[in-house]
């Protein structure tokens, strides 16, 4: 049957087959951990070497040379003879360089490479995903720069409140992805090399191989964390790194999901008021029943994705509180799902929120006619206080407002008309000192106090600083496959 090719006929993740980019997928690919593998082997021979021990150029050159050439066959058929996933791969890598067989892992435990791999893995993750959230920072700095002085209702507990504005708004959201730039910077500068450590994390292979000199033995260290590109190893470890790192990583990521759950929310239900739309293309079907519809899609879709990235940051936590002593296994099957989906999700979030922010649409009609329901009840106070100037008496314009108003929402729900206060007002002979001044006093810019500047401070002081260093990946443009 066309089409029926083995990749139909097992379940695929969704995250790899339909959302993520190809940077991300090859970052936890096979070929990416198996070829990182080999790189530490070669790390390791050149240190062990530059330090005395009897390794040949020839055999560091052998090594080098077969980097890339991996037979995943055979190391599948060695790991099911073995049960070991890394003497799988020890033996295949012996199997094309012969001549440096003897010496490939030399000194080492499992987790030299497995765990050092791992590291490598969410640095260059951390790598990835920076100058996206940079460019959605970026993207959604301009939004609230293009609307900082647009009025808007306000709302709190989900009820008109009193006016800020569009740009200001966007600004609540800017500011937590900023603090997300800010975590995701540290996690990633925090984490540091497991390095060359042993079985149980007291380098006594090392210390033996290099016949009890301790100086050696931490040149080793240093000089594979160095060509590993990291500046700085774990001190002490067990087996493994301690696995609060996973936590401190994926921490990072879940908060980082709760600010995309928290933006994507509001836009969906600015989306339903229609005064805010995320980007909707030309031919694009909003509901296969109902014509008319325009479904927030995308913002949907990132709320459905960062649930589960919040969800995921529990499993390190789990983790990392039964491992015993030195270490055990059951950390294993559990990071190989978490630690890879976590920013796998992560990136397809950052993706969509790029997509989303540079296509925002904003209908300042929809909002200016929702700013005149609510208006006339907020300008009461301004109107006692114009009142007041004009010689009234505080408390008896109070009461006459109370009534008023009471009569206008009345009218707007029960009988489910438009709030007309300030007709009410308008007709009531008590007012006539300041019917001149009611447009001025309802002019929905006298009630954003300083927003716009808030926005304009806000954006020079927090936003640009923090993307400067990501200038030159602002142009990348996302296409969204789905």
């Amino acid at each position: 049957m066309e089409g029926s090719g083995d990749e139909f006929m097992k379940y695929r993740s969704p995250l790899v087959s339909r959302y993520a980019s190809k940077e991300m997928a090859y970052n936890f690919s096979d070929r990416k951990k198996f070829t990182t593998w080999r790189k530490l082997w070669i790390y390791l021979a050149k240190a062990e070497k530059d330090l005395g021990l009897p390794i040949t150029d020839a055999q560091v050159s052998e090594m080098e040379s077969h980097l890339e050439d991996i037979d995943f066959v055979m190391a599948a058929e060695e790991e099911r003879k073995l049960r070991h996933d890394v003497m799988a791969h020890v033996h295949t890598f012996a199997h094309c360089c012969p001549t440096a067989a003897p010496i490939i892992h030399l000194g080492a435990t499992s987790c030299y490479v497995g765990d050092n791999t791992d590291l490598i893995m969410l640095r260059d993750g951390f790598y990835i995903l920076l100058p996206k959230l940079a460019r959605v920072i970026d993207r959604l700095g301009n939004f609230a720069e293009k609307y900082s002085d647009l009025p808007t209702l306000g709302y709190t507990h989900y009820q008109p409140a009193q006016l800020t504005t569009v740009g200001k708004r966007a600004c609540l959201w800017l500011q937590d992805l900023v603090m997300d730039m800010r975590n995701l910077q540290r996690a990633r500068d925090d984490l540091r090399f497991r390095g060359v450590k042993g079985t149980t994390g007291t380098q006594a292979s090392f210390l033996q191989l290099f016949q009890g000199d301790h100086d050696k033995v931490e040149e080793l260290d240093r000089k594979v964390t160095e060509m590993a590109g990291f500046q700085k190893s774990y001190l002490v470890t067990g087996q493994t790194y301690s696995r609060k790192v996973d936590i401190d990583s994926l921490c990072v990521l879940a908060s980082l999901g709760a600010t995309v759950h928290k933006i994507c929310t509001d836009i969906r239900l600015l989306a339903n008021l229609k005064e805010i739309e995320e980007p909707f293309e030309k031919e694009q079907i909003g509901s296969s029943a109902m014509p008319y519809k325009r479904n927030p899609m995308r913002a949907e879709r990132c709320c459905s994705l960062a649930r589960h990235l919040m969800a995921l940051v529990s499993n390190p936590l789990h983790t990392s509180s039964v491992q015993w002593l030195e270490r055990t296994l059951d950390d294993s099957a559990n990071r190989r799902i978490s630690l890879p989906e976590s920013f796998l999700t992560a990136d397809i979030i950052l993706s969509t929120m790029q997509n989303i922010t540079e296509g925002l649409v904003v209908y300042p009609k929809v909002i200016e006619r929702h700013i005149r329901h609510e208006l006339p009840f907020m300008a009461t106070e301004n109107i006692i206080m114009a009142m007041v100037k004009a010689g009234g008496n505080r408390q008896d314009c109070h009461e006459k407002i109370r009534v008023l108003s009471q009569q206008a929402a009345a009218v707007v729900k029960q009988e489910g008309g438009d709030n007309d206060l300030l007709a009410r007002v308008q007709a009531d002979p008590y007012f006539a000192p300041i019917l001149g001044q009611l447009d001025a006093l309802l002019d929905p810019k006298t009630f954003i106090g300083r927003a716009p500047q808030q926005v304009t401070r806000f954006l020079s002081e927090e936003v640009r600083p923090v993307i400067e260093p990501y200038k030159s990946k602002m142009d990348v443009k996302i296409e969204l496959e789905l």
